[in-house]
Protein backbone atom coordinates (compact mmCIF):
# COMPACT_ATOMS: atom_id res chain seq x y z
CA UNK A 1 0.00 0.00 0.00
CA UNK A 2 2.91 2.35 0.74
CA UNK A 3 4.21 1.81 -2.79
CA UNK A 4 0.75 2.58 -4.22
CA UNK A 5 0.57 5.82 -2.23
CA UNK A 6 4.09 6.72 -3.38
CA UNK A 7 3.10 6.20 -7.02
CA UNK A 8 -0.05 8.26 -6.48
CA UNK A 9 1.68 11.14 -4.71
CA UNK A 10 4.62 11.11 -7.10
CA UNK A 11 2.22 11.08 -10.03
CA UNK A 12 0.37 14.14 -8.71
CA UNK A 13 3.64 16.03 -8.25
CA UNK A 14 4.89 15.14 -11.73
CA UNK A 15 1.48 15.99 -13.18
CA UNK A 16 1.39 19.42 -11.55
CA UNK A 17 4.99 20.22 -12.48
CA UNK A 18 4.44 19.00 -16.02
CA UNK A 19 1.31 21.10 -16.49
CA UNK A 20 3.06 24.19 -15.14
CA UNK A 21 6.05 23.70 -17.44
CA UNK A 22 3.86 22.93 -20.46
CA UNK A 23 1.63 25.98 -20.01
CA UNK A 24 4.46 28.41 -19.27
CA UNK A 25 6.60 27.13 -22.10
CA UNK A 26 3.78 27.14 -24.65
CA UNK A 27 2.64 30.64 -23.70
CA UNK A 28 6.24 31.90 -23.92
CA UNK A 29 6.67 30.14 -27.26
CA UNK A 30 3.52 31.73 -28.64
CA UNK A 31 4.45 35.20 -27.42
CA UNK A 32 7.96 35.04 -28.86
CA UNK A 33 6.50 33.91 -32.17
CA UNK A 34 4.14 36.89 -32.14
CA UNK A 35 0.93 34.83 -31.83
CA UNK A 36 -2.13 36.70 -30.53
CA UNK A 37 -2.66 36.32 -26.77
CA UNK A 38 -6.34 35.58 -27.49
CA UNK A 39 -5.36 32.51 -29.48
CA UNK A 40 -2.90 31.48 -26.76
CA UNK A 41 -5.55 31.84 -24.08
CA UNK A 42 -8.18 29.91 -25.98
CA UNK A 43 -5.90 27.05 -26.98
CA UNK A 44 -2.74 26.69 -24.92
CA UNK A 45 -4.00 27.79 -21.51
CA UNK A 46 -7.41 26.09 -21.77
CA UNK A 47 -6.02 22.83 -23.13
CA UNK A 48 -2.99 23.03 -20.83
CA UNK A 49 -5.06 23.13 -17.65
CA UNK A 50 -7.09 20.16 -18.92
CA UNK A 51 -4.00 18.23 -20.05
CA UNK A 52 -3.59 16.37 -16.72
CA UNK A 53 -7.17 15.09 -16.89
CA UNK A 54 -6.71 14.08 -20.53
CA UNK A 55 -3.48 12.16 -19.91
CA UNK A 56 -4.89 10.32 -16.88
CA UNK A 57 -8.20 9.45 -18.57
CA UNK A 58 -6.44 8.33 -21.77
CA UNK A 59 -4.01 6.10 -19.89
CA UNK A 60 -6.78 4.71 -17.69
CA UNK A 61 -8.93 3.81 -20.71
CA UNK A 62 -5.96 2.26 -22.50
CA UNK A 63 -5.24 0.09 -19.44
CA UNK A 64 -8.82 -1.11 -19.18
CA UNK A 65 -9.90 1.13 -16.28
CA UNK A 66 -12.89 3.02 -17.74
CA UNK A 67 -14.32 3.82 -14.29
CA UNK A 68 -11.12 5.66 -13.45
CA UNK A 69 -11.29 7.54 -16.76
CA UNK A 70 -14.87 8.79 -16.45
CA UNK A 71 -14.57 9.28 -12.68
CA UNK A 72 -11.60 11.57 -13.25
CA UNK A 73 -13.64 13.80 -15.61
CA UNK A 74 -16.80 14.04 -13.52
CA UNK A 75 -14.84 14.31 -10.28
CA UNK A 76 -12.75 17.15 -11.71
CA UNK A 77 -15.89 19.05 -12.73
CA UNK A 78 -17.37 18.54 -9.27
CA UNK A 79 -14.16 19.72 -7.61
CA UNK A 80 -13.80 22.72 -9.94
CA UNK A 81 -17.20 24.14 -9.00
CA UNK A 82 -17.75 22.99 -5.45
CA UNK A 83 -14.24 22.84 -4.02
CA UNK A 84 -12.02 25.19 -6.04
CA UNK A 85 -14.51 27.96 -6.81
CA UNK A 86 -15.90 27.64 -3.29
CA UNK A 87 -12.43 28.13 -1.78
CA UNK A 88 -11.68 31.06 -4.10
CA UNK A 89 -14.96 32.83 -3.26
CA UNK A 90 -14.45 32.26 0.45
CA UNK A 91 -10.93 33.68 0.36
CA UNK A 92 -11.79 36.64 -1.90
CA UNK A 93 -15.42 37.57 -2.76
CA UNK A 94 -15.90 37.60 -6.54
CA UNK A 95 -17.93 40.22 -8.38
CA UNK A 96 -18.67 38.76 -11.79
CA UNK A 97 -19.83 41.08 -14.56
CA UNK A 98 -18.16 39.95 -17.79
CA UNK A 99 -20.48 39.01 -20.64
CA UNK A 100 -18.02 36.32 -21.73
CA UNK A 101 -18.61 34.45 -18.48
CA UNK A 102 -22.35 34.73 -19.02
CA UNK A 103 -21.97 33.10 -22.40
CA UNK A 104 -19.68 30.35 -21.14
CA UNK A 105 -21.91 29.23 -18.26
CA UNK A 106 -24.83 28.35 -20.58
CA UNK A 107 -22.32 26.54 -22.80
CA UNK A 108 -21.09 24.55 -19.80
CA UNK A 109 -24.65 23.64 -18.83
CA UNK A 110 -25.49 22.73 -22.43
CA UNK A 111 -22.47 20.43 -22.76
CA UNK A 112 -23.21 18.89 -19.34
CA UNK A 113 -26.80 18.07 -20.31
CA UNK A 114 -25.65 16.83 -23.73
CA UNK A 115 -23.60 14.21 -21.90
CA UNK A 116 -26.83 12.58 -20.64
CA UNK A 117 -28.08 11.20 -23.99
CA UNK A 118 -24.51 10.47 -25.12
CA UNK A 119 -23.90 8.31 -22.04
CA UNK A 120 -27.39 6.79 -21.99
CA UNK A 121 -26.29 3.59 -23.74
CA UNK A 122 -23.50 3.21 -21.14
CA UNK A 123 -20.83 3.47 -23.81
CA UNK A 124 -18.45 6.19 -24.92
CA UNK A 125 -17.61 5.23 -28.47
CA UNK A 126 -15.94 7.10 -31.30
CA UNK A 127 -19.31 8.50 -32.43
CA UNK A 128 -19.95 10.05 -29.02
CA UNK A 129 -16.35 11.23 -28.83
CA UNK A 130 -16.64 12.83 -32.27
CA UNK A 131 -19.83 14.65 -31.26
CA UNK A 132 -18.15 16.10 -28.16
CA UNK A 133 -15.06 17.09 -30.16
CA UNK A 134 -17.31 18.81 -32.72
CA UNK A 135 -19.08 20.73 -29.94
CA UNK A 136 -15.71 21.94 -28.68
CA UNK A 137 -14.75 23.15 -32.16
CA UNK A 138 -18.02 25.08 -32.52
CA UNK A 139 -17.57 26.57 -29.03
CA UNK A 140 -14.11 27.88 -29.86
CA UNK A 141 -15.15 29.24 -33.25
CA UNK A 142 -18.08 31.13 -31.73
CA UNK A 143 -16.13 32.37 -28.70
CA UNK A 144 -13.17 33.82 -30.61
CA UNK A 145 -15.00 36.80 -32.21
CA UNK A 146 -16.71 37.61 -28.89
CA UNK A 147 -13.39 37.68 -27.04
CA UNK A 148 -11.89 39.97 -29.69
CA UNK A 149 -14.77 42.41 -29.24
CA UNK A 150 -14.41 42.59 -25.47
CA UNK A 151 -10.62 42.71 -25.33
CA UNK A 152 -10.16 39.74 -23.09
CA UNK A 153 -6.45 39.67 -23.95
CA UNK A 154 -5.87 40.71 -20.33
CA UNK A 155 -7.00 37.23 -19.25
CA UNK A 156 -3.59 35.85 -20.23
CA UNK A 157 -0.95 37.26 -17.86
CA UNK A 158 1.99 37.31 -20.26
CA UNK A 159 4.50 40.01 -21.18
CA UNK A 160 4.13 42.04 -24.40
CA UNK A 161 4.72 40.13 -27.61
CA UNK A 162 8.22 39.98 -28.96
CA UNK A 163 8.51 39.67 -32.73
CA UNK A 164 10.45 36.61 -33.81
CA UNK A 165 13.26 37.23 -36.24
CA UNK A 166 14.89 33.97 -37.26
CA UNK A 167 17.78 35.84 -38.87
CA UNK A 168 18.69 37.48 -35.56
CA UNK A 169 18.87 34.50 -33.31
CA UNK A 170 15.13 33.86 -33.27
CA UNK A 171 15.66 30.12 -33.12
CA UNK A 172 17.70 30.53 -29.95
CA UNK A 173 14.76 32.37 -28.39
CA UNK A 174 12.59 29.34 -29.06
CA UNK A 175 14.93 26.81 -27.47
CA UNK A 176 14.03 27.56 -23.85
CA UNK A 177 10.23 27.48 -24.28
CA UNK A 178 10.47 24.39 -26.49
CA UNK A 179 12.50 22.70 -23.77
CA UNK A 180 9.85 23.64 -21.19
CA UNK A 181 7.11 22.21 -23.40
CA UNK A 182 9.06 18.97 -23.87
CA UNK A 183 9.75 18.65 -20.14
CA UNK A 184 6.14 19.43 -19.37
CA UNK A 185 4.87 16.78 -21.77
CA UNK A 186 7.23 14.24 -20.24
CA UNK A 187 6.09 15.18 -16.75
CA UNK A 188 2.45 14.73 -17.74
CA UNK A 189 3.08 11.26 -19.14
CA UNK A 190 5.11 10.14 -16.10
CA UNK A 191 2.63 11.69 -13.69
CA UNK A 192 -0.33 10.14 -15.47
CA UNK A 193 1.30 6.71 -15.41
CA UNK A 194 2.04 7.06 -11.69
CA UNK A 195 -1.50 8.15 -10.84
CA UNK A 196 -3.18 5.41 -12.86
CA UNK A 197 -0.90 2.68 -11.45
CA UNK A 198 -1.11 3.96 -7.89
CA UNK A 199 -4.86 4.58 -7.91
CA UNK A 200 -5.70 1.25 -9.52
CA UNK A 201 -3.53 -0.70 -7.09
CA UNK A 202 -4.81 1.29 -4.10
CA UNK A 203 -8.43 0.67 -5.10
CA UNK A 204 -7.79 -3.06 -5.45
CA UNK A 205 -6.00 -3.33 -2.07
CA UNK A 206 -8.58 -1.30 -0.13
CA UNK A 207 -11.62 -2.71 -1.89
CA UNK A 208 -12.67 0.78 -2.99
CA UNK A 209 -14.27 1.04 -6.44
CA UNK A 210 -12.02 2.66 -9.06
CA UNK A 211 -14.86 5.08 -9.82
CA UNK A 212 -14.72 6.49 -6.28
CA UNK A 213 -10.93 6.79 -6.41
CA UNK A 214 -11.19 8.56 -9.77
CA UNK A 215 -13.85 10.93 -8.43
CA UNK A 216 -11.81 11.85 -5.36
CA UNK A 217 -8.03 11.55 -5.16
CA UNK A 218 -7.34 11.43 -8.90
CA UNK A 219 -9.81 14.19 -9.77
CA UNK A 220 -8.49 16.60 -7.14
CA UNK A 221 -4.91 15.81 -8.12
CA UNK A 222 -5.53 16.57 -11.79
CA UNK A 223 -7.39 19.78 -10.84
CA UNK A 224 -4.31 21.34 -9.20
CA UNK A 225 -3.60 23.64 -12.21
CA UNK A 226 -7.18 24.97 -12.04
CA UNK A 227 -6.84 25.46 -8.29
CA UNK A 228 -3.64 27.47 -8.65
CA UNK A 229 -5.01 29.59 -11.51
CA UNK A 230 -8.38 30.30 -9.88
CA UNK A 231 -7.05 31.18 -6.43
CA UNK A 232 -4.40 33.45 -7.97
CA UNK A 233 -7.02 35.18 -10.14
CA UNK A 234 -9.29 35.65 -7.12
CA UNK A 235 -6.42 37.11 -5.07
CA UNK A 236 -5.80 39.61 -7.89
CA UNK A 237 -9.54 40.40 -7.94
CA UNK A 238 -9.90 39.08 -11.48
CA UNK A 239 -13.35 37.57 -10.85
CA UNK A 240 -14.18 37.03 -14.52
CA UNK A 241 -10.92 35.15 -15.04
CA UNK A 242 -11.42 33.04 -11.90
CA UNK A 243 -14.95 31.96 -12.83
CA UNK A 244 -14.15 31.76 -16.55
CA UNK A 245 -11.23 29.43 -15.85
CA UNK A 246 -13.49 27.02 -13.95
CA UNK A 247 -16.31 27.15 -16.49
CA UNK A 248 -13.92 26.79 -19.44
CA UNK A 249 -12.11 23.92 -17.76
CA UNK A 250 -15.38 22.05 -17.21
CA UNK A 251 -16.28 22.50 -20.88
CA UNK A 252 -12.87 21.17 -21.94
CA UNK A 253 -13.09 18.24 -19.51
CA UNK A 254 -16.32 17.00 -21.08
CA UNK A 255 -15.39 17.71 -24.71
CA UNK A 256 -11.61 17.54 -25.03
CA UNK A 257 -10.91 15.01 -22.25
CA UNK A 258 -13.94 12.70 -22.31
CA UNK A 259 -14.53 13.05 -26.05
CA UNK A 260 -10.84 12.82 -26.94
CA UNK A 261 -10.35 9.73 -24.80
CA UNK A 262 -13.31 8.00 -26.47
CA UNK A 263 -11.88 8.76 -29.92
CA UNK A 264 -8.69 6.87 -29.04
CA UNK A 265 -10.06 4.18 -26.70
CA UNK A 266 -13.84 3.63 -26.69
CA UNK A 267 -14.99 2.40 -23.28
CA UNK A 268 -18.00 1.25 -21.28
CA UNK A 269 -19.28 3.11 -18.23
CA UNK A 270 -21.08 1.79 -15.12
CA UNK A 271 -24.86 2.29 -14.97
CA UNK A 272 -24.67 4.19 -11.67
CA UNK A 273 -23.01 7.12 -13.49
CA UNK A 274 -26.40 8.10 -14.94
CA UNK A 275 -28.14 7.88 -11.58
CA UNK A 276 -25.55 9.32 -9.20
CA UNK A 277 -22.37 11.03 -10.42
CA UNK A 278 -23.75 12.73 -13.54
CA UNK A 279 -26.81 14.21 -11.74
CA UNK A 280 -24.53 15.44 -8.96
CA UNK A 281 -22.36 17.22 -11.51
CA UNK A 282 -25.42 18.74 -13.19
CA UNK A 283 -26.85 20.02 -9.90
CA UNK A 284 -23.59 21.72 -8.90
CA UNK A 285 -23.30 23.25 -12.37
CA UNK A 286 -26.80 24.70 -12.03
CA UNK A 287 -25.68 26.61 -8.93
CA UNK A 288 -23.71 28.90 -11.25
CA UNK A 289 -26.79 29.79 -13.29
CA UNK A 290 -27.49 33.04 -11.36
CA UNK A 291 -24.05 34.25 -12.47
CA UNK A 292 -25.09 33.89 -16.09
CA UNK A 293 -28.34 35.80 -15.82
CA UNK A 294 -27.87 38.35 -13.03
CA UNK A 295 -24.15 38.88 -12.62
CA UNK A 296 -24.58 37.50 -9.11
CA UNK A 297 -21.69 38.09 -6.74
CA UNK A 298 -19.88 35.15 -5.24
CA UNK A 299 -19.16 36.18 -1.67
CA UNK A 300 -18.03 34.18 1.33
CA UNK A 301 -21.57 32.91 1.97
CA UNK A 302 -21.84 31.68 -1.60
CA UNK A 303 -18.37 30.13 -1.28
CA UNK A 304 -19.53 28.22 1.80
CA UNK A 305 -22.67 27.19 -0.10
CA UNK A 306 -20.56 25.73 -2.91
CA UNK A 307 -18.33 23.91 -0.43
CA UNK A 308 -21.41 22.56 1.37
CA UNK A 309 -22.89 21.44 -1.96
CA UNK A 310 -19.63 19.65 -2.77
CA UNK A 311 -19.72 17.88 0.59
CA UNK A 312 -23.39 17.02 0.04
CA UNK A 313 -22.63 15.58 -3.39
CA UNK A 314 -19.95 13.38 -1.88
CA UNK A 315 -22.29 12.25 0.90
CA UNK A 316 -24.79 11.21 -1.79
CA UNK A 317 -22.12 9.42 -3.84
CA UNK A 318 -20.80 7.48 -0.85
CA UNK A 319 -24.28 6.62 0.45
CA UNK A 320 -25.35 5.19 -2.88
CA UNK A 321 -22.00 3.52 -3.41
Amino acid sequence: MILSLAFLLGGVLFLYGGAESLIRGAVMLGRRAGISPIIIGLTVVSIGTSAPEFVVSLLAASRGSPELAVGNVLGSNLANIGLILGIAAFLQPLEVHGRVVRREIPWMLGVSFLAVPLLWNLEMGRLEGGILAGVLLVYLLLLLPAMREEGVERAVPTPPAVGLDVQEGGLRLLMAPMGMVALGAGGLVLGGQGIVLGASDLAARMGVPELVVGLSVVAVGTSLPELATTVLAAARKEADLAVGNIVGSNIFNLTFVLGGTALFYPFQIPARILAVELPATLLLSLLLLPLAWMGFNLGRKEGLLLLAAYAGAWFWILQVG
